[in-house]
């Protein structure tokens, strides 16, 4: 590994202190002066006519300052891309799932907003409801949306090869259902958000989110207003996992509410509303049809899909795609169809999450495990078979740039011990591997790429303005990291500003897996830029050319004489007297199909660059009660160049909890005619610290070619392959397969009992 002085270090965060004292603030702990209680009047109806709504009780009641309704929204929509934009963020004509925003009230306290809440008068006609997604799928099931024909959101249709010929020329074929309930993110802070609305027409709003930029833009279409009086302030994030990535209606209903009243608005979430009225997980059925040849190359395959997308399109068309470009990313598939269908139901609106396609990741690849059963080959051996390699393309035309899957694979499996424990564990013990490619910076128009600034104050010391978004990943840490091995700085001596929309540059956000590859490459070339300035002004103090001079420990000196050494803060006030100020300038676009398109033209490069791992785990699984304990977790992770060891870590240890533990094995929700059952922490299961494993997070160096000092994505390898890893080491230890996630132990216990049937 590359000996860089602040670079590839395992240091503490700057955001530590801060979160370790408390004092840092979340949304829930901001006060405004005179500020307001906003609450929601949610439907208690799945699917339903809004006939009238009679709100003159509510607003006569002593202490109402604001009611919104329906009246009160402007005819527009929002989804993630135009062709999906059919959700009006306060309920127009009908609801369609139970906890849809109906109402909005702001009072002087609590008390009375509750009370004006109970004061508003709803007149619903109920319609009949689907709540399973192949049920909305049938001839002649209600129409969530009537301009959707059986109920179909999203349809991505991928073909790729001759599917058919290549299932003719297949030695062994296969086909398997795999199937996962939804899920919800978990996140321990309940969603919050405080607007306030100024009487010059500009609107601040603070708000936990992974993408500033994004969210405001949508608030300046839905309230009408232009982008630049649109201020939305990121607070601290008390969780994401791809839940804040979105635009909820409690941005939208916040916002008018303070508009109406004139003063500011605080609406927090109630837990029971966090997890049912911001976003939820995709349910899926996935079913799967492989054919190889007797040494396990994958010559054909043809995957259905069909996901549970809730009442409205949110980011459809992303996430009707990400699980198979996620595989493609993988493995080679020369002859390849999907046909992905995100279908609306009756329930809560589904989006993007850290560990999308439990059924789709984990049964394709639990798939890959029963063909090598099947036809005697390692586990290890059938995917270093299919395994992409540097230069090769995917199959929808991604060129592979930088690729360290299969060394990923093979370390994996020998620090693990995998020849000598597969196969080879005592009754109840087993091992099993996954392993998955990711993207890093998907296309996003404009807001695909990301800009910096770097502006130095008199004393010398600089400040980064960056859009980048930190949720909990090191984010905010690593972006300082690049600047001070640029700029030959310390950490400490440098101060970042981030995730303003009033000051910061655009950025997508924590979107995309594109934080440090897309925001840390703009903030590298910014400090690049800063960089040649100070040299370009220290060169005529120092008489020298500018590329004879380097900087260390906030010192500009010749290469080959550190006594000539002036120090940094003489070189910027030097800048400010002769009216160049030092002001480094860096932007960065990932180099990405611009033609490519979710549903219309899925073809090109859909990405910048690609992170890889492999993950192995070992379960202990209870017999007699079918308890699946994971005991011990190996990753090995491809994320280029670590800029900070600790941190990469930090995120595989995260993603043994929230895809190992979690997802694969405790997490889902639990429904009766549209209502969630156990909307809360009692009931509804996340693993504890008790529960988690050994762990050992190892990193494979490929120093990515198109990276910042060739880094890029850490972290969601080991979420989206636990699934697969869980499932195969699951069988492992028992001899059955579970192909319905997460595998509980009721699910355990009734295949181990099919499989006694079928012996005797």
């Amino acid at each position: 590994m590359k000996d860089y002085k602040i670079l590839g270090k395992s240091v503490a965060r700057i955001d530590t202190p801060l979160k370790a004292t408390g004092d840092a603030l979340f949304t829930a702990d901001i006060k405004l002066p005179r500020m307001l209680v906003g609450k929601v009047l949610h439907s208690p109806h799945a699917h339903a006519i809004i006939k009238n709504i009679d709100i003159s009780k509510a607003e006569k009641l002593p202490g109402v300052r604001a009611v919104v309704t329906r009246e009160d929204s402007f005819d527009v929509r929002w989804g993630v891309f135009k062709y999906t934009q059919d959700h009006q963020l306060i309920a127009v004509d009908k609801v369609r799932f139970v906890g849809e925003e109906v109402a909005a009230v702001a009072a002087e306290d609590e008390e009375t907003a509750i009370k004006a809440l109970d004061l508003i008068e709803v007149e619903y006609e109920i319609l009949p409801a689907v709540f399973e997604a192949d049920e909305a799928m049938a001839d002649g099931a209600p129409l969530i949306h009537e301009d959707h024909p059986n109920n179909v959101n999203i349809h991505v249709n991928i073909d790729v090869g001759d599917v058919e010929k290549g299932f003719a020329d297949s030695d062994y074929v296969r086909e398997d259902r795999f199937s996962s309930s939804g899920e919800t993110y978990g996140m321990l802070e309940p969603y919050t958000v405080i607007a306030d609305y100024k009487a010059a027409g500009a609107l601040e709003i603070f708000v936990p989110t992974a993408s500033p930029h994004t969210k405001a833009k949508a608030l300046s279409n839905l309230l009408k207003i232009p982008l630049n009086k649109v201020i939305v302030r990121r607070s601290n994030v008390g969780g994401a996992l791809g839940g804040r990535s979105d635009i909820f209606p409690l941005d939208f209903i916040t916002a008018t509410l303070s508009r109406k009243a004139k003063r500011p608005v605080k609406a927090s979430y109630t837990r029971e509303e966090s997890m049912t009225c911001t976003r939820q997980v995709h349910d899926m059925i996935v079913d799967v049809k492989t054919g190889v040849s007797k040494t396990g190359e994958i010559l054909a395959q043809d995957i259905k899909v069909i996901m549970g997308g809730g009442g409205y399109s949110s980011t459809g068309p992303i996430a009707a795609s990400v699980p198979f470009l996620v595989w493609e990313e993988t493995y080679r598939l020369p002859n390849v169809r999907l046909n992905s269908y995100r279908v609306y139901t009756n329930k809560p609106i589904r989006g993007m999450y850290r560990c999308h396609g439990r059924a789709f990741l984990g049964g394709l690849g639990m798939q890959l495990d029963m063909i090598a059963h099947e036809l005697g080959i390692d586990p290890v051996a059938i995917r270093l078979k299919n395994a992409l390699q540097a230069g090769e393309f995917q199959a929808t035309g991604s060129k592979i740039f930088g690729c360290g899957l299969s060394e990923a694979i093979k370390n994996a499996a020998e620090k693990s011990k995998w020849a000598k424990k597969r196969g080879k564990m005592a009754p109840g013990k087993g091992i099993g591997m996954g392993a998955n490619g990711m993207m890093c910076g998907f296309p996003m128009g404009i807001r695909g790429g990301s800009s910096a600034i770097i502006k130095f104050n008199e004393d010398g010391y600089p400040t980064i303005l960056t859009g980048v978004v930190d949720n909990g990943q090191g984010n905010y840490h690593a972006m300082v990291q690049i600047c001070a091995e640029v700029l030959g700085l310390n950490i400490p001596d440098i101060h970042l500003v981030a995730a303003d929309t009033e000051v910061t540059t655009l950025d997508m956000g924590a979107y995309s897996q594109a934080a440090v590859f897309v925001g840390g490459n703009a903030v590298k070339n910014a400090a690049e830029d800063a960089r040649q300035q100070i040299f370009e002004i220290a060169a005529k103090i120092l008489d020298c050319n500018a590329d004879e001079l380097a900087i260390e420990e906030g010192k500009i000196f010749r290469k080959n004489d550190k006594n000539s050494a002036i120090g940094l803060h003489k070189v910027i006030r030097k800048g400010l007297i002769d009216n160049t100020p030092v002001i480094g300038r860096g932007s960065y676009m990932p180099e990405v199909s611009r033609t490519r398109e979710w549903v219309s033209n899925p073809k090109g490069q859909q990405a910048g660059t690609f992170s890889f791992g492999a993950n192995v785990v070992e379960v202990d699984v209870d017999m007699d009660t079918g308890e699946v304990s994971v005991t011990k977790a190996t990753g090995f992770h491809d994320c280029g160049f670590p800029i900070n060891l600790k941190a990469v870590e930090g995120q595989y240890e995260g993603s043994i909890a929230s895809g190992g533990l979690g997802s694969s094995l405790m997490e889902e929700h639990l429904w009766k005619n549209g209502r969630m059952l156990n909307p809360d922490f009692l009931e509804y299961k996340m693993p504890l610290a008790v529960d988690m494993p050994e762990i050992s997070a190892n990193v494979v160096i490929t120093d990515d070619p198109k990276g910042p000092f060739g880094a890029k994505e850490a972290g969601l390898f080991g979420s989206m392959n636990s699934f697969q890893a869980i499932g195969n080491a699951v069988f492992d230890a028992t001899g059955v397969w579970v192909k319905e996630f997460p595998i509980t132990p009721d699910k355990v216990l009734k295949a181990l009992a099919e499989k006694e049937k079928t012996v005797k």
